[in-house]
């Protein structure tokens, strides 16, 4: 159970405090609500690029990272379609210091000509070592515009182009930086062995802004904003490259609802159970015989939008890629038609729980999870969601599967490896 306390700043950030009694570290966490999906068709990657330029230092600060070690601390962020997630970790002394960072770095970021240009540099030797030259690596620059045609998680977070990074202006970031940069834009999760009112009050301190008091509701920053709604798709769709990889591989995809359509969890369920695992279906079926496919996956990708949910598998030398296809296709339809007992499905509903638990053990992840649910518009997921996939019956696990697995829905990417030709 994470104890926590949760309010919001005259300047409108959002802030939430737990004492963690098990750590001498204390952890920083600010969450900007700015991911790939809310670029400009033409202006893509930025926030994967703000993830870089963010710690090019202030006037105050230019070597941002040089204090935090200095700490004895580390840092780093994360930027996905939904979301930029930046965190400290530092003995519990330096708290101070660390909230001053992020308030500075909000506000008076060093966003310059010169800083620009290295940060552009940096992203596009990224682009080229990442997802140009690596095995597999652009396959989401591939499916993810196979899979959505009007919504911007059409394109992946390094960008559509990488030219809309490498040639953005200094303005350009200035006005992204402005426009999303903000405090209430932002959640900021601190986890730290000390009582609420002293991390409450050093928040206050480095924002310079009181709490308001009796304000508990926050917004739902993950609905805060509209965007293109995709519409339904009618036929399959197909596409066929060859790279340089290993071995062929297939990847599958179909869309399925928000994570507030209320099939989400359902969704969640039905690949655990056909992918999640040695006693998986599709690795009992399909992987273990060896004779197909020398692995499997099953994954939602989990966005807080309309999201998709995959299946993957590397083919075996000299097969072909349509049998492999088929043999998913199978594992699919057969749950969606015959569904499954009620044990199989409480194994998931375990397996689930206990990543849950493993996953919240250090203090930084529960200031990330208590930041990730409070952008979900509901904190109290991050000590509830367990009980919510516990409540899928098997009948809601089937249903979902019998709606995301419709045949004109399907996506298929096939990487033909031109090392076996």
């Amino acid at each position: 159970m994470i104890e926590y306390n949760k309010y919001i700043l005259d300047n409108g950030l959002t802030v939430v405090t737990h004492e963690a009694w098990d750590t001498p570290m204390a952890t920083v966490n600010v969450m900007y609500n700015v991911g790939a999906r809310d670029e400009e068709p033409s202006r893509t990657g930025f926030a994967h690029l703000f993830e870089h330029l963010m710690f090019g230092g202030t006037e105050r600060v230019p070597d941002f990272d040089a204090v935090v070690s200095g700490l004895g601390g580390e840092n780093n962020a994360f930027t996905n379609n939904d979301y930029t997630n930046y965190y400290i970790t530092l003995p519990a002394e330096g708290l101070s210091t660390a909230l001053a960072l992020e308030a500075d770095r909000m506000e008076s970021l060093a966003l310059n000509a010169k800083a620009l240009a290295v940060q552009q540099r940096v992203v596009t030797e990224e682009y080229n070592q990442r997802y140009m030259n690596r095995p597999y690596g652009d396959v989401w620059m591939l499916l993810r515009p196979l899979c959505f045609k009007v919504h911007p998680y059409r394109w992946a977070t390094i960008g559509a182009d990488i030219r809309h990074v490498s040639e953005a202006t200094l303005a350009d970031v200035q006005a992204f930086h402005s426009r999303f940069y903000r405090p209430d834009n932002a959640i900021l999760a601190v986890a730290a062995p000390m009582e609420s009112e002293a991390m409450a009050v050093a928040v206050e301190q480095a924002w310079g802004a009181r709490r308001i008091e009796g304000r508990e509701q926050t917004p739902c920053y993950a609905r805060e904003r509209e965007y293109p709604q995709e519409p339904v798709q009618t036929a399959e769709r197909r596409m066929t490259v060859r790279r340089q990889v290993p071995s062929t591989a297939v990847y599958m995809a179909w869309p399925m609802g928000d994570r507030f359509s209320g099939r989400f969890h359902a969704c969640d369920l039905v690949s655990d159970v056909l992918g999640n695992g040695p006693s998986s279906r599709v690795y009992n079926n399909i992987v273990r015989l060896g004779q197909l496919v020398t692995e499997a996956d099953v994954y939602i990708t989990g966005e807080a939008g309309p999201g998709l949910m995959v299946m993957s598998a590397k083919v075996q030398p000299g097969v072909e890629p349509a049998r492999v296809e088929d043999a998913l296709r199978a594992e699919a339809r057969r749950l969606a038609e015959d569904g499954l007992e009620g044990k199989e499905l409480e194994k998931v509903q375990n397996k689930f729980e206990s990543n849950f638990v493993f996953s919240q053990y250090r203090a930084a992840d529960r200031a990330l999870s208590l930041c990730h649910y409070t952008w979900l518009g509901d904190t109290g997921l991050a000590n509830s969601e367990p009980e919510t996939y516990r409540r899928v019956t098997p009948e809601e696990v089937q249903r979902a599967a019998q709606e995301v697995f419709v045949d004109e829905r399907e996506n298929v990417l096939v990487v033909e490896s031109s090392e076996e030709q």
